[in-house]
């Protein structure tokens, strides 16, 4: 039996797939089941993926919802822990895996999810929000739901007794969530289980991300509120945050344009989500859209584990890909 099943949902990621998979290859963890859900894609996404020992789930891209394809994918998992990723991060370390479901130890976790950071392409404010949301030493206990299937993990006994909900646009992490500690479970971060999230979004994209996420969030906490000043009122108060910590890092002439325009993006969306409703003021949102402390500088994190070779890593799948034709 696996340890865990690690499950990707994945359209036209040709990319990305091969790195992540290259990685997962090179994790510590003995025994784990990998399964790509794919909702029609039309590159080499399913043909990369073929190379590597992966369960391959096809469904059509007309029933695609975020929470759907999780279900579907946890459906044909053997694991007792589900491990949920993005098919555009790929891990740092060989021990991702094995730190992100170590929590899992205590019956009293629900879910784990881990540090995620930016590449070299990934947008300042983007960088802020990585910072802010996955630092690199975590809160104990943490004292709300929060938690990201970009790079997570739950227990497949309580996914059991509540799938993640298929009508939601978005944000079915934090309603599983949710409901886990409204069972009296707990949510752990783990810092250690970092991975590289690959996000080089158009300003249309990163639009349509927020208010996906909006309209998720408001149907997971209908009385919450978004009005017109809070559009105006964060939009300013990220866009300095984000200057500031850009003059310190010595970067902001570099990075100046795409602050103002993933701030403006980011939420422009959130507020067409909400469609003119009142003020946020749940702690749970003040994590999602109040910025960066003034005062927070990005912290180094020291690890005793080499970091994994991706050169070596793809190499190597390739020709074991290879071996595997001839």
């Amino acid at each position: 039996m696996p340890t865990c099943s690690l499950i990707v949902r994945a359209f036209n990621e040709e990319e990305h797939i091969g790195k992540l998979l290259a990685g997962v290859m090179e994790q510590t963890l003995d025994h784990v089941e990998v399964i790509l859900v794919d909702s029609g894609s039309t590159d080499a996404t399913v043909a990369i993926a073929s190379r590597f020992p992966t369960k391959i789930v096809t469904i059509a891209p007309e029933t695609f919802t975020f929470g759907r394809s999780l279900n579907i994918g946890c459906e044909h998992a053997s694991g007792d822990i589900l491990v949920m990723a993005s098919a555009h991060v790929f891990p740092v370390y060989p021990d991702w895996l094995e730190r992100l479901v170590a929590p899992f130890e205590d019956p009293e976790v629900a879910a784990a999810y881990g540090r995620q950071k930016g590449d070299g392409g990934t947008k300042f404010s983007e960088e802020q929000i990585f910072a802010k949301l996955y630092p690199p030493v975590a809160t104990h206990p943490q004292d709300h739901p929060f938690c990201n299937n970009a790079n997570a993990a739950i227990r497949r006994e309580l996914w059991g007794q509540r799938k993640y909900d298929e009508d939601l646009p978005g944000l079915e992490d934090l309603e599983w969530a949710i409901w886990a500690v409204g069972q009296g479970k707990r949510v752990v971060y783990v810092p250690e289980a970092e991975v590289v999230h690959v996000h080089n979004e158009s300003p249309r994209q990163v639009y349509n991300r927020y208010r996906r996420e909006a309209i998720g969030l408001k149907m997971i906490r209908p009385q919450e509120r978004f009005h017109l000043w809070d559009f105006g009122w964060l939009v300013v108060s990220n866009i300095l945050s984000d200057v500031w910590h850009a003059i310190r890092a010595g970067r902001l002439s570099g990075v100046w344009r795409g602050i103002l325009w993933f701030r403006l993006m980011q939420f422009w969306g959130t507020y067409r989500g909400f469609v003119h409703r009142g003020p946020v003021g749940s702690r749970l949102k003040q994590a999602f859209y109040y910025p960066r402390g003034l005062s927070e500088r990005l912290a180094s994190q020291g690890r005793a584990v080499d970091p994994i070779d991706y050169a070596s890593a793809m190499e190597s799948s390739a020709n074991e890909a290879e071996r595997a034709r001839s």
